[in-house]
C-alpha cells in the first residue's frame, strides 16, 4: 500500500552553479509543494500504513526551518535545486519515517524532482 502527504512552504533561492546569465542565478522564490510517498503493509489492527499525525510530526520542524528563508543559508542546501532539496528532505525524515519511498518536490505546477533512493 502506498500512502502520500503534501506539505507547502514559501523560500526564496538562487542557483550558485548555473551561469550568470541564467535567470536562476538571481534571487527568486517558489511556494514549494514537498510530497512523501510512504509504502508497506496495512497494520490489521490500525488499518494504515502510517498515521498521518505522525508523518505530519516528523516533517513539521523542516518545513518551518525551510519556510520564508533563503535555501542557500541552510546548512547542506548551498546549492538548492529540487533535487538536492529531495535529498535533504529524505535524509533528515528517513529516520522517524522508516516506510518513507520517496521525496517529490515541486517548485512550480510543471516542475518537480523525485527522490527515491534504491530500496537495498
Amino acid at each position: 500500500m502506498r500512502i502520500t502527504k503534501r506539505f507547502t512552504f514559501d523560500a526564496a533561492h538562487w542557483l550558485p552553479r548555473v551561469p550568470e546569465t541564467h535567470k536562476c542565478r538571481r534571487l527568486h522564490g517558489h511556494t514549494y509543494i514537498i510530497e512523501l510517498g510512504l509504502e508497506g503493509d496495512v497494520d490489521g489492527e490500525m488499518g494504515w500504513v502510517e498515521d498521518y499525525g505522525v508523518v505530519s510530526a516528523a516533517c513539521k520542524p523542516l518545513i518551518e526551518a525551510l519556510d520564508h528563508r533563503c535555501l542557500n543559508e541552510i546548512p547542506g542546501l548551498e546549492n538548492p535545486t529540487a533535487e538536492n532539496l529531495a535529498i535533504w528532505l529524505h535524509d533528515r525524515l528517513k529516520a522517524d519515517l522508516p516506510t518513507l519511498r520517496d521525496v517529490t518536490v515541486r517548485e512550480t505546477p510543471s516542475t518537480s524532482a523525485v527522490y527515491r533512493p534504491d530500496p537495498s
